[in-house]
């Protein structure tokens, strides 16, 4: 009887022994080396920001205001009447000692054939014909020229009233660099400036988005003085307390004992805006206009924010007027509603 012989076959096992055993580890610690470098990229990252924030203050500057973001543009702000503003001039009035802000003065829409080439003395000399007269803080971003803020001055103009429209030092070609104790002296340098020249008119503060933070800031430092607004429209507005501040920092504040390491970014660079308590001093008119599809600033903060004027002061002096979400405003088309300026005529005929 004859025995097969049995072949022992190698096959890929045997393949892999003769590998060296130099690849076989280097192959094995590739992942461990792959997580290694991309931990310790994330620890330089979590470290390097706070200290970029601390030694790059212009860096969070410009996050809160984005002031440097001068859209539209290629726009000569000197020109209002390139943007269909025919009965707009453009002056520029110092705030303080180095600070020039540029600002429009649009004239009721029926001045708009005797505003022909009238100078800025004549521009000025109308503010005493006792028409109301609006000024509006904007928000962050941009200049005086956006499309919005140009709308929100054709619709106040169209309904018989003056309106201001500065920009904030360091916005547009205003001179500087904003901060918050800046961009709040430079709203009540133009208050005072517009009510020194208005004689008896009303004066009217409207605050857009940051704009909503720098009249309450703006209307606290009155009431210090014994004085106040004589109305505050606060538009998309924003509570510091309550909301999120936008900045590339947001996952440090969700990280345990982060906020103890690493102090609130803005909070460090004075940017506050503490709207919900300077609500609770005011004690000048309000009204609230917001979208209920705001995706900036949402609707529940300003229903709360709305109720705690209301408790610092009543119902008849603060009014708040919602928009449908379904109209599609956002953050900055409020000036598109038909129903607009039946609001806004309400709210002056109340002062």
């Amino acid at each position: 009887m004859t025995r097969k012989r049995v072949v022992k076959q190698h096959g890929a096992s045997s393949a892999a022994s003769k590998v060296p055993r130099s690849a076989r580890v280097q192959r094995d610690e590739a992942p461990s080396r792959w997580w290694l470098k991309r931990g310790l990229l994330a620890l330089v990252i979590f470290l390097l920001v706070p200290c970029l924030q601390r030694t790059l203050p212009e860096l969070i500057q410009h996050l809160v205001y984005t002031h440097r973001v001068r859209v539209p543009f290629f726009i000569d702000l000197s020109r209002p009447s390139d943007l269909s503003l025919n009965h707009t001039v453009n002056m520029y009035l110092t705030s303080e000692e180095g600070i020039s802000l540029g600002v429009w003065h649009t004239v009721p829409e029926s001045k708009w054939k005797e505003a022909q080439g009238k100078d800025l003395a004549w521009y000025q000399n109308t503010l005493r014909d006792g028409s109301p007269v609006f000024i509006y803080l904007h928000g962050n971003t941009g200049t005086r020229a956006a499309a919005h803020r140009i709308g929100v001055a054709k619709v106040l103009s169209a309904l018989g009233y003056h309106v201001l429209v500065p920009d904030y030092r360091g916005f547009g070609d205003s001179t500087g660099e904003p901060t918050e104790a800046g961009v709040t002296t430079d709203a009540l340098y133009v208050y005072n400036w517009a009510k020194e020249r208005s004689g008896d008119s009303l004066v009217v503060i409207w605050g857009h988005s940051l704009g909503t933070g720098v009249a309450t800031n703006a209307a606290v430092k009155l009431h210090e003085q014994g004085r106040s607004f004589d109305g505050v429209i606060l538009e998309g507005a924003f509570n510091t307390k309550g909301q999120e501040v936008p900045t590339f920092t947001w996952y440090y504040w969700r990280l345990p004992g982060s906020g103890y390491l690493f102090p609130d970014p803005v909070e460090e660079n004075k940017a506050l805006f503490p709207s919900e308590e300077n609500l609770k001093k005011m004690t000048c008119p309000i009204l609230f206009l917001h979208s209920e599809d705001d995706h900036l600033a949402p609707i529940q903060t300003v229903q709360e924010m709305y109720e705690l004027a209301v408790k610092a002061q009543n119902a008849e002096r603060v009014k708040m007027v919602p928009f449908d979400g379904s109209l599609g405003y956002l953050h900055n088309g409020l000036y598109r509603d038909p129903h607009l300026p039946d609001s806004l005529q309400k709210f002056v005929l109340s002062l």
